[in-house]
């Protein structure tokens, strides 16, 4: 969570080892073991957070029309962003806006309504025209839909990590690789990109390369716990295979000289 690969370029990691590619992978529980997923292009998306304040005008509940409610703006914000995903981007183009947290009030104060609540969430993109759309939408809609209500909102927009884009000729090189180790019919070379995020991408924006998907979920793909579950369970078989592939894209990549 906290951009290890961005703190890592920053201290001069490339500059100590000035590589050609980078290559990364993870586990994905819902392929098979023995399985290898990637594509060119998109393979996670950009991870953004968005924290929206509303300022509206406290009281007490019994007289709620002498007030500016700010839970209700909340409501109908929380309500008016999905319609940026439904009408402001082209369909053809993934975006994700999930709001995931309110807070407002004390919950013990069954009669007072607050004079400001709070927003969090996060925007997930692949391509930087939307993810620009969906920042300058949001602060929009937000600051229209309070004002609108007589109150106000601020928003702040953090841009976490970029979307992980894996580059044409790596991409097909790994896949290559890992056919080499598993058989054509256990590689997926057009892979569905994900929505989730992964800060490798920080490594994809300063040199060449991929990240791949290593299969470990149970036999017929579905019996495994997905990634960031309280019972998610690493599949320890599936270690030398991704050994097995480190070390293919290296050899291959710098074959020795007879």
């Amino acid at each position: 969570g906290f951009a290890g690969a961005r703190v890592m370029i920053e201290d001069g990691l490339f500059d100590r080892f000035p590589v050609q590619a980078v290559y990364g992978m993870h586990n994905w529980p819902s392929m098979r073991p023995g399985t290898v997923g990637i594509r060119p292009g998109p393979m996670m998306a950009a991870a953004d957070r968005v924290t929206i304040d509303i300022t509206g005008r406290g009281g007490h509940g019994a007289h709620a029309y002498m007030t500016v409610d700010p839970v209700v703006v909340s409501a109908h914000i929380i309500t008016a962003i999905q319609s940026i995903v439904s009408r402001n981007a082209n369909p053809i183009d993934s975006a994700v806006i999930s709001i995931c947290a309110m807070q407002a009030g004390d919950m013990g104060a069954f009669s007072v309504v607050p004079g400001k609540a709070s927003l969090v969430g996060t925007v997930r993109t692949f391509s930087a025209d939307v993810q620009n759309m969906v920042e300058r939408r949001l602060s929009e809609l937000c600051s229209a839909v309070a004002l609108g209500f007589g109150a106000s909102a601020s928003v702040r927009y953090e841009r976490i990590y970029p979307a992980t884009i894996n580059t044409y000729d790596e991409a097909v090189f790994a896949a290559d690789v890992a056919e080499g180790l598993v058989g054509a019919d256990h590689v997926v070379r057009d892979m569905a990109p994900s929505m989730g995020a992964e800060d490798f991408s920080f490594m994809l924006q300063v040199k060449p390369g991929a990240y791949l998907r290593i299969g470990q979920g149970a036999e017929n793909g579905v019996g495994s716990c997905f990634l960031h579950n309280t019972r998610y369970d690493f599949n320890d078989d599936i270690l030398p295979l991704g050994a097995a592939l480190h070390a293919g894209l290296v050899e291959q990549s710098m074959p020795l000289s007879v």
